[in-house]
């Protein structure tokens, strides 16, 4: 896919702010790894609290780390005083959730423009070695002159 341009050149700072606003994505410690127009990346350490009675990574938090990211990577297409949101996402769990961390990697498919379409896959990384454990195919919309800050 050719790299979509942004609609407001300064995307990065915008996305930047609005994610360190996200304070369940620094309780979970989730970070933000790389961002381009319409990609987004975001890493997190897996942790014993973060995981469910069998000791993986709980989905809930598999599904918000593919969900932020696809957001991000949305947003990073959007204009200048707009504000993303999700309306709706279907997520396959396709492997235990596990190793040292958690990425996820989200792109642009179909950049609207008001309903973007974005994929997001989740690897967990065990030794160097990358295991897909989530897939998600998500719709953002895009609220145009929000009152959000960033």
């Amino acid at each position: 896919m050719a790299v979509p341009t942004p609609k407001d050149p300064d995307y990065r700072a915008k996305v930047e702010a609005s994610f360190a606003r996200q304070a369940f994505l620094a309780t979970i410690g989730a970070h933000m790894a790389d961002l381009e127009p319409g990609r987004c990346t975001l890493e997190m350490p897996t942790r014993p609290d973060l995981c469910q009675q069998h000791g993986f990574v709980h989905a809930g938090a598999t599904t918000t780390l593919a969900d932020t990211a696809a957001g991000y990577a949305a947003f990073s297409l959007m204009p200048a005083g707009s504000a993303v949101l999700t309306t709706e996402f279907k997520v396959n769990l396709l492997s235990p959730a596990r190793g040292e961390k958690l990425v996820a990697r989200a792109e642009v498919i179909k950049p609207g423009r008001t309903l973007i379409v974005v994929r997001s896959d989740v690897f967990g990384i065990e030794g160097g070695r990358e295991t897909l454990v989530a897939t998600m195919l998500a719709t953002m919309i895009c609220l145009a002159d929000s009152s959000d800050p960033a």
